[in-house]
């Protein structure tokens, strides 16, 4: 039906009859010769209906946005004056000789052109959105992505296997989407969170490398930037350590982003601990573009007489913590409260600050805060000595349990340093987070959580502080870090069953309880498991960071809604009674007061 796409006509095709299908993304009558810019996915070009042709241009005259059109012309170079050096094609003009209307359009609900829709009107009528030009280059971006990522695993030798879209609800973490099941009575299958448990009995199964690209399902709260299904990068080797694991994934990225977009990264991408990103960064995903640094100070307000610091500092499990923004004094007090109120997102009751007018007084004339007077000299020393203030710059604190510090004040300095410059001018930062603690301290149930999941391998020399120190142990995890958004993650496993016996025990989840949720693969641990570990990157985020879209809602074709709905087909819908009854379901009715 058509010779080439409209995209990659160029001065080499001069003289050329070619045939264009595509949707007429304008039509302008200019002095009795008619212009329809003619689009399709690679690109726009410019057809000439001139009168000599006409039946072509009398047809023309009928055309309106988005009709479907096949066009028969000759490429002809433009005339001086008019190329347009912004596409691919400004150097040519397609003059018509034939025109055939595939299909009219109804007057679209906004023009593709339009960049100031709202995100519900493209979502209603995402058929639409997805033709503008920018959804069409991020979609075709994600293409690229995967396909190389899929060609360096396959050179690799890593192989694709797909695991079970239904398979059983092991409700730890998220929560699972439950499907019913028609043929067993009250039963139910769960969309898999992960392929986590599939992959590793793989690797007990031989298949060594392996690999899939798969969807990912997880009734979370609601929150920006969460899909309730979302794409999966998903890798396991067998009988390679961490750091090997690391290192091929890796060179996978760095290989990756060379190939579509040619950025060079870093080799090696730098390695920090778990603790460091914390205490320095507030994050385990910081950004390490920003240059601003969290300072520790818990030691030195012990026994000052600001009950918020001093009660943080004596408190088990508290925190008191500067963050030096320099040239903060600048600040006005509208953009400091701005930043309580931000901070107060995470569970920060306020922020207090310091503005350092002049470090050689330390009073309330040299600093200038209201809180000033209630710290003593020495810990105001310690103050500017550790943060490494200097006269004209401000320094917030933080006084909390450590977790609300180091959330609030991690957050802080990515929203300060990015708002106010104090980055170092790099585009791209990748980073891994190692050594990641095995477990976290849940107060209200008063037990110990796995921080990843509870397949995840202890530090060598860290299996006895299961039983003795749940908190002292570290793992065998790792996190890929770009930009400040976690990209990828993943652990090397347990593979052998004592250790992952010690873990549920570590997690208080009975011998009953662990074999009722996980026992087929508890059971198969005991039939020569080789050691494994592996790695799984978010491919919704890591193009959203390539293409530098404001949403992961951008670079997916068919996404959801903060509020997990789709808007275009209208779902979730309610059922009927009929499919309702053959799978043993019946919906309460709410009582709604008022």
């Amino acid at each position: 039906m058509r010779t080439h796409y409209c995209g990659e006509l160029n001065s080499q095709h001069i003289g050329q009859t070619v045939t264009l299908c595509g949707w007429a993304h304008r039509r302008r009558d200019h002095g009795g010769v008619i212009f329809i810019d003619l689009r399709d996915r690679t690109g726009i070009s410019q057809i000439v209906i001139d009168p000599d042709t006409a039946a072509a241009f009398a047809l023309a005259e009928t055309v309106r946005n988005e009709f479907v059109l096949k066009i028969t012309c000759k490429v002809r170079p433009r005339p001086e004056g008019t190329i347009n050096p912004n596409i691919p094609t400004g150097e040519v003009e397609m003059l018509a000789s034939e025109i055939e209307v595939l299909n009219p359009s109804l007057t679209p609900p906004f023009m593709l052109d339009d960049d100031n829709l709202s995100e519900t009107v493209r979502l209603e009528h995402r058929y639409l959105d997805l033709r503008r030009p920018a959804m069409q280059k991020n979609m075709m971006l994600r293409y690229r992505v995967a396909k190389t990522l899929r060609d360096y695993l396959d050179t690799a030798g890593f192989i694709e296997v797909e695991t079970p879209m239904l398979t059983r609800s092991t409700p730890e973490g998220a929560r699972d989407y439950l499907v019913p099941s028609r043929v067993h009575h009250g039963m139910f299958f769960a969309l898999p969170q992960s392929p986590q448990l599939f992959k590793q009995l793989l690797m007990v199964a031989g298949f060594d490398k392996y690999f899939q690209i798969t969807k990912c399902f997880r009734d979370e709260d609601l929150r920006a930037d969460r899909q309730p299904e979302f794409t999966q990068v998903d890798i396991e080797t067998s009988f390679l350590t961490e750091n090997q694991i690391m290192d091929i994934v890796e060179e996978m990225i760095r290989r990756m982003f060379k190939q579509v977009q040619d950025i060079d990264l870093p080799n090696p991408f730098p390695r920090m601990p778990f603790s460091e990103a914390m205490n320095k960064y507030g994050s385990d995903k910081p950004d390490m573009r920003v240059t601003l640094e969290i300072t520790e100070l818990s030691d030195v307000m012990k026994d000052v007489d600001f009950k918020v610091f001093s009660g943080a500092a004596n408190m088990a499990g508290g925190r008191v913590a500067g963050l030096r923004i320099p040239g903060g004094a600048a600040l006005t007090r509208g953009e400091i409260d701005a930043y309580t109120e931000f901070v107060k997102i995470y569970g920060a009751k306020g922020l207090a600050y310091i503005k350092i007018n002049d470090i050689t007084q330390l009073n309330e004339t040299g600093l200038q805060s209201p809180i000033v007077k209630n710290i003593h000299v020495n810990a105001l020393q310690a103050v500017i000595e550790r943060t490494g203030a200097q006269n004209g710059d401000l320094v917030f604190f933080g006084a909390d349990k450590a977790k609300v510090v180091n959330e609030a004040l991690g957050a802080l300095r990515a929203k300060v340093g990015h708002e106010k410059g104090h980055v170092d001018g790099r585009t791209w930062a990748p980073l891994w987070v190692v050594d990641f603690p095995m477990f976290e301290h849940d107060e209200e149930a008063d037990r110990w959580v796995a921080l990843h999941h509870p397949f995840t391998a202890p530090k060598d020399g860290h299996e006895d502080f299961l039983a003795t120190d749940p908190g002292a142990c570290l793992s065998k995890a790792y996190d890929m870090v770009l930009n400040g958004w976690e990209v990828g993650g993943g652990s090397v496993r347990i593979h052998r069953q004592e250790v992952q016996s010690k873990v549920f025990d570590a997690l208080k989840i009975s011998a009953e309880e662990a074999q009722e949720k996980f026992g087929f693969l508890l059971d198969a641990l005991q039939y020569g498991a080789p050691p494994h570990g592996g790695l799984a990157f978010g491919l919704d985020r890591l193009v959203t960071l390539m293409a530098g879209a404001e949403s992961i809602r951008d670079v997916i074709a068919f996404p959801k809604t903060q509020r997990a709905q789709c808007l275009m087909t209208k779902a979730p819908n309610e059922v009927d009674e009929k499919q309702l009854r053959e799978l043993h379901i019946r919906v309460r009715q709410q009582n709604v007061a008022g």
